[in-house]
């Protein structure tokens, strides 16, 4: 990427200005940075998935109350720890690519700002702040939440052995669909597997756009992603999985709304559509040459995620 090497020490490329750089303690800021909280778009991604669960469980079975606002509390705390955690672990295991990306050579172990030991520890102290948060869910949530751990440790090898890496950050990255579900109904159901499924569709679809920011390195170091296997293809499989996140999602809400009346069905149904015309937004603007806007339209996927929960929502109430 074009002025990288200006990178003040210290600081990520491929991070703007924030409150990491500005506020945090020096001695904490590489520890910070390792565990992305100079960019939380990557938290959003983790959290929101937890939150439509939650939102569409209440629409199956009933009102919220004081213990789904824990849930969404302890859903938002447990992902930005392990969004943490994870992402430490993504950089312990790929330090030596990191290097030898424009944009990621200046993260803190690559960089030399944190030692492989203190990394390690960093992230067994996320996973175990988080682990006593899950603990106060039901023991079927709990089961979900530590076999979450088996996708997250598995995805930074995706890329060495597969073209569709972003499948394992899918199954990562929207497990907190499952566990809310879970932690509000007691059980895993049906409704939810389809959520889930609809969101391994949109982590596809984002991250792809995503990845096509270190296409060039990534094909130089040999390592794969779906923004390599796709090419010139890649807006046409967007599409595909534009589409099938809004179908799938749909076919979720149906299936939770068939008892309810139909204006909840109705109103529920409006966040998938919704969300699909934000992706088509993204799709349009999609180009592969230009990383600023790769960037920006992969970060405004908070907002398209956003979407679907408010409908979610108000339909619980209707």
């Amino acid at each position: 990427m074009t002025g990288t090497d200006q990178t003040p020490e210290g600081v990520v490329a491929d991070s703007a200005r924030n409150w990491v750089d500005t506020w945090a303690p020096q001695a904490a800021r590489p520890y910070l940075r390792l565990s992305r909280a100079d960019r939380p778009i990557g938290t959003w991604l983790l959290y929101l998935p937890c939150l439509w669960g939650l939102a569409l469980a209440i629409l199956s079975s009933g009102p919220p109350d004081a213990y789904a606002l824990w849930i969404a509390i302890g859903c938002g705390i447990g992902a930005f720890l392990m969004r943490g955690a994870g992402c430490t672990w993504n950089d312990i295991t790929d330090r030596k690519i990191d290097a030898q990306v424009a944009r990621t050579k200046s993260r803190p172990l690559p960089s030399g700002q944190v030692s492989l030991r203190g990394a390690t520890i960093w992230m067994l102290l996320q996973m175990l702040i988080a682990l006593c948060v899950l603990l106060t869910f039901p023991s079927a949530a709990i089961a979900l939440g530590v076999a979450a751990v088996v996708p997250v440790a598995i995805y930074p090898f995706a890329k060495r052995f597969t073209w569709w890496p972003q499948v394992f950050l899918g199954i990562a990255f929207n497990w907190g669909i499952l566990l809310a579900w879970t932690a509000w109904t007691g059980s895993l159901a049906l409704p939810a597997v389809i959520l889930y499924l609809a969101g391994i569709a949109w982590t596809l679809f984002y991250d792809t756009i995503y990845a096509h920011q270190d296409a060039e390195d990534d094909a130089l170091i040999g390592v794969k992603s779906t923004a390599l296997l796709f090419g010139d293809m890649t807006p046409r499989w967007l599409n595909i999985f534009l589409i099938s996140c809004v179908f799938i999602m749909a076919g979720a809400v149906t299936l939770v709304t068939v008892d309810r009346s139909v204006l909840s069905l109705m109103i529920a149904l409006i966040g998938p559509w919704l969300m699909g015309m934000h992706l088509w937004a993204q799709l349009i603007r999609f180009d592969p040459d230009n990383g600023p806007r790769l960037l920006a339209i992969f970060r405004s996927n908070r907002e398209a995620g956003l979407i679907p929960l408010l409908f979610f929502t108000l339909a619980a109430f209707v």
